[in-house]
């Protein structure tokens, strides 16, 4: 179950990114209808993760690096700039689909291009950190919210 959830959760990211690309594709080309629909299935599919992502955390924990201890702060420098990123891009990212729900074009049309830059950054190096996490070291402990509190 460890992995199975961060697997599943880093699908959503994966198909965020992909339905942003598909989304920003029909807007090149001045498709506003099916530029809205890929985008709001972008944004759902980064709110499935979200919320799967902090479900697991809670209740399963978060795991630690795995890997060789001497990597563990080019780790750590990592996963910080994954953090920034993905808390940016996700601000942004609900920004703009306000912006683009209240037809605030303008500012939409500003922002648009460094959202989306960020959240295909943000969906990167999230896969990486999956990847470093559960793929090329084995992943370490983990501890639930819960029963650090309770045990």
């Amino acid at each position: 179950m460890e992995f199975i959830l961060p697997t599943i959760n880093t699908a959503f990211i994966i198909l965020s990114a992909i339905f942003m690309g598909v989304g920003l594709h029909h807007i090149r080309y001045r498709r506003i209808e099916q530029h809205e629909r890929w985008m709001k299935l972008a944004a759902l599919a980064a709110l499935i993760f979200f919320i799967g992502y902090v479900s697991k955390t809670v209740f399963i924990g978060s795991t630690q690096f795995g890997g060789p201890e001497n990597l563990v702060p080019f780790y750590v420098t990592f996963l910080i700039s994954h953090i920034i990123l993905s808390t940016t891009g996700g601000v942004l990212g609900a920004y703009q689909l306000y912006t683009g729900i209240k037809r605030k074009l303008t500012i939409h049309r500003r922002v648009g291009p460094v959202a989306a830059i960020i959240w295909f950054l943000t969906a990167i190096t999230g896969i990486m950190v999956y990847a470093l996490l559960y793929v090329i070291y084995p992943g370490g402990s983990t501890a639930g919210l819960f029963d650090a509190i309770f045990h």
